[in-house]
Order: structure tokens, then sequence, then C-alpha cells
């Protein structure tokens, strides 16, 4: 069964930074491109950050550039998304989802990915 599990999620002030974890399970983990989306209440859902199957390609949406950033360990099936200099409109529930993709491709929009994650909540909030 195909499993994606979200962790790292919590409240944080602005400015702090949070860790989010994502782990694949029952499936090929390399073989798919993972993104990182969420969904702020009353809003659609939006790609925070995406990384290729091998990790070297990604992308991030510009509101989180520069503070963001996307990385994977295949060996531990696992995909996290360090995130920094919080602000309040960074508050969303996130979500990790797997594509299957060619090598080096970075597919990041929410209507394409094949498999999703239940998601964490993440508050930046004094």
């Amino acid at each position: 069964q195909l499993q994606l599990v979200e962790s790292g999620g919590g409240l944080v002030q602005p400015g702090g930074s949070l860790r989010l974890s994502c782990i694949g399970s029952g499936f090929i983990f390399h073989n798919y491109a993972i993104g990182w989306f969420r969904q702020a209440p009353e809003k659609g859902r939006e790609g925070v950050g995406c990384i290729s199957r091998g990790g070297g390609d990604k992308k991030y949406a510009d509101s989180v550039k520069g503070r963001f950033t996307i990385s994977r360990d295949n060996a531990k099936n696992t995909v996290y998304l360090q995130m920094n200099s919080l602000k309040p409109e960074d508050s969303a529930i996130y979500y990790c989802a797997a594509i299957t993709a060619p090598w080096g491709e970075v597919p990041c929009t929410p209507n394409g990915m094949d498999y999703w994650g239940k998601g964490t909540l993440v508050t930046v909030s004094s």
C-alpha cells in the first residue's frame, strides 16, 4: 500500500524555522518526483517546492524562494522541507505528493500529482 506521511508541523513565531519531513512507503521512492504543497483556509492548493527523482533539480514558489529549501534522501525514502524566516502568510496545511516523472523533470502542479499524504499543519503566529 502506497503511503506518504508528513510530519514536523506545529506552531512557530514569525521569523522562526521548521523542518517538515515526508516519508514514503509501498513504492519505489526514487522513481518519483516529490512536491510540497500547501493550502490555507479559503485558498487553493499551491506548490511550494518540488524536487526531481535524484534531487538535482528543484522548483520553488516565488513567495518562498530564499527562505525554503527542499531536499531528499532516497536511502531513507524521505523528502524534507526546511522553512526559515517564516511569516504568518506561510500558515497552512502542508502536503507532500508524488508523481512518476522522467529523470530530471520537476512536476509541480497540484492537479498533476499521483499520490498525496494527509498533511501537517503549520501555524506561524506570535
